[in-house]
C-alpha cells in the first residue's frame, strides 16, 4: 500500500462538491485558519445546510418519500425502522443483574433543561474479525462514556484506557477490559459506575472494523497527525492524510512507534471518530441520497445496543440531536497518573483526584462548562 498524501497533496472528494455551501476549511480537521480551541472543535457553521444534523436530513428525505408514496407517518416510521434500525443488533438487558440500591443516582440537570441527560457506555474492538457476527465479546479495545446533555446541545466522549488498573467487583484489582471478559456488559457497567460514580443509561457496542464501511461510504476521511509514522505498510505523513477504510483501521490500531503507546492509540480512536463526525457535519447529504442511504446502512450495521433502547426511543433521540454541530462534540480521556506494571502486565494508573471533579460535572451535567479545567485530558488538535 502506498504512502498517503500530506496536507498539500490532494484533497477530499467533497472539497469540490457543487451542492455544498462554502466551508472555511477544506478538511474537517484542518482548523489552523479558524483558531481552534484546545479540543480541536470548529467555530459554528455559517450555512443553513451545515446547521442541519445528518439525522434531520434523513428524516426530511424519508418524510418526502413517504408522502409521495401516500404512506404518511406510518410509512415514514416503517421505512426508517425496516431500512435502518432493523440492522441494529440488540443486546440482552445488561442492567437486569445490577442491584439498584448500589447504583449511582441519575444525573441532576438544571430544572429548565427539559429532558434528562443520557449516558451511554460504548464498548468496541479495533481488531475483531470483520467477518464475525454480533458485538465484540471477550475483549474490549475501546471503552468510552458518551454523555448527551439534557439540552441536547452537547455530547462528550470520555475514553477510559483499556489497561486502566481498577477494582472489578468480585475480582479485585485488574485491567478494566478484564471486566468485560469476566462478566460481559453487566460487569463492565458495574465496574465503570463504581469508578466514575456516573449512572449508565444505555450500553452500545461499536465495531471499528465495521466503521471501515462508514469511512468508504464517505469517500474516505481526513485525519491530522503530528509526526510521520508507518504501520502495516501504510505511512501516515505529518499533516493531513486522506484515509480509506482499510487505512483508517491501520491508523486506529497502531501503538508501536507512538510515544504514548496505548494512550496515543486512544487519542487516535477519538481523532478518527472526530474525523468521521466532522465529515458528516460538513457535507450537504441532501445532494446525494445514495451516499446518505449507504452511510446509514453502514452505521447501523456497526452498532449493537441494549434491548431497552427501543426503535421509537432511538428515532426520538436522533431527532432531539438535530441541532448538533462540530462545536457540540468534545473528546477527553479519564485523567491518567502514570504507567506501570502489575506482575507481568503493563497497566495505566488513573488519577482519581483529578478525575473526581470530572465525574462531579457529569453528575450535574455541566462538564461542557468546565472543559478548560481538563486541558491535558482533552483530545489535542493534532494527536500522534
Amino acid at each position: 500500500m502506498s504512502p498517503r498524501h500530506g496536507a498539500d497533496e490532494g484533497g477530499s472528494r467533497f472539497d469540490s462538491d457543487p451542492m455544498a455551501e462554502p466551508s472555511p476549511s477544506s478538511h474537517p480537521d484542518d482548523q489552523s485558519a479558524e483558531g481552534p480551541d484546545p479540543n480541536g472543535t470548529q467555530p459554528p457553521e455559517q450555512g443553513g445546510a451545515f446547521r442541519r444534523s445528518p439525522w434531520r436530513r434523513v428524516l426530511i428525505i424519508v418524510l418526502i418519500s413517504g408522502l409521495v408514496l401516500g404512506l404518511g407517518a406510518f410509512g415514514v416510521l416503517w421505512f426508517l425502522t425496516d431500512r435502518y434500525l432493523g440492522n441494529v443488533e440488540r443486546i440482552s438487558d445488561p442492567f437486569s443483574g445490577l442491584e439498584e440500591s448500589e447504583r449511582p443516582a441519575p444525573a441532576t440537570p438544571a430544572e429548565d433543561a427539559g429532558e434528562a441527560p443520557l449516558t451511554f457506555i460504548l464498548v468496541g474492538s479495533d481488531s475483531r474479525d470483520p467477518a464475525a457476527e454480533g458485538p465484540p465479546t471477550a475483549r474490549s479495545d475501546v471503552i468510552m462514556l458518551m454523555r448527551i446533555s439534557a439540552d441536547r446541545q452537547h455530547v462528550q466522549f470520555i475514553s477510559i484506557p483499556r489497561d486502566s488498573w481498577v477494582p472489578i467487583p468480585g475480582y479485585g484489582l485488574n485491567k478494566i477490559n478484564a471486566a468485560y471478559a469476566f462478566g460481559g456488559p453487566s460487569l463492565l457497567i458495574q465496574t465503570v459506575e463504581g469508578l466514575t460514580a456516573t449512572r449508565i443509561d444505555h450500553f452500545a457496542a461499536i465495531d471499528f472494523a465495521g466503521f471501515k464501511e462508514i469511512t468508504d461510504a464517505l469517500g474516505g476521511v481526513d485525519v491530522q497527525v503530528a509526526e510521520t509514522t508507518s504501520q502495516g505498510g501504510v505511512t501516515f505523513t505529518a499533516g493531513i492524510n486522506h484515509l480509506n477504510g482499510e487505512e483508517a483501521l491501520v491508523y486506529v490500531r497502531q501503538r508501536k512507534g507512538l510515544p504514548g503507546g496505548d494512550l496515543d492509540r486512544v487519542q487516535r480512536q477519538q481523532n478518527y471518530l472526530r474525523a468521521i463526525l466532522g465529515t458528516v457535519f460538513q457535507q450537504n447529504l441532501l445532494s446525494d441520497l445514495g451516499l446518505t442511504d449507504e452511510l446509514l446502512i453502514a452505521l447501523t450495521n456497526s452498532i449493537s445496543v441494549d434491548e431497552n433502547l427501543t426503535d421509537t426511543e432511538m428515532l426520538s433521540l436522533a431527532y432531539s440531536l438535530r441541532g448538533l454541530n462540530r462545536n457540540s462534540l468534545n473528546f477527553l480521556t479519564a485523567p491518567v497518573a502514570g504507567l506501570g506494571r502489575e506482575g507481568s502486565q503493563s497497566v495505566v494508573y488513573l488519577d482519581t483526584a483529578r478525575a473526581a471533579p470530572m465525574w462531579d460535572y457529569l453528575q450535574n451535567d455541566t462538564l461542557d462548562e468546565h472543559l478548560t479545567e481538563f486541558g491535558p485530558d482533552l483530545l489535542p488538535e493534532v494527536p500522534y
